[in-house]
């Protein structure tokens, strides 16, 4: 039988509330990397961290002021394809989650901490149209 992570939906859920009801989409641009509230997900979901659900993710595409496609960042270090190296991220090494990949309303993202080189978004990009 698989091991099962306690996560506490319900103190999310009371900070989904809060998020929604801010009405300040943020400006962003394509390749910015942002501090983003991605909160308790389901299952093997990428979760933010810490109490507040918060993790760094890369913007892939932006469509409105309201909602851009982004992958988010982690820490941890995995040989998978689906892994793409962005260096040092706010003094701790930062990989991309390209099999991670969603929509997200602008309200989610809290603040810009960094841009990722054009040659590199390049190759994050690349590794994402493979999924299609």
């Amino acid at each position: 039988m698989p091991h099962i992570i306690q996560k506490d939906f319900d103190v999310w859920n009371m900070n989904k509330k809060l998020i929604h009801a801010d009405n300040d989409n943020k400006l962003y641009r394509t390749r910015d990397i942002w501090w983003c509230s991605l909160g308790v997900n389901i299952g093997f979901e990428e979760d933010g961290t810490g109490n507040t659900g918060e993790r760094p993710v890369v913007i892939v595409r932006g469509f409105s002021k309201q909602v851009c496609l982004i992958m988010p960042l982690t820490s941890s270090e995995k040989s998978n394809p689906y892994y793409i190296s962005l260096g040092i991220v706010n003094g701790r090494k930062a990989f991309v989650i390209t099999s991670q990949i969603r929509l997200i309303d602008t309200k989610r993202l809290i603040n810009k901490i960094g841009v990722v080189d054009q040659d590199l978004f390049e190759t994050i990009r690349k590794a994402a149209k493979n999924f299609f």
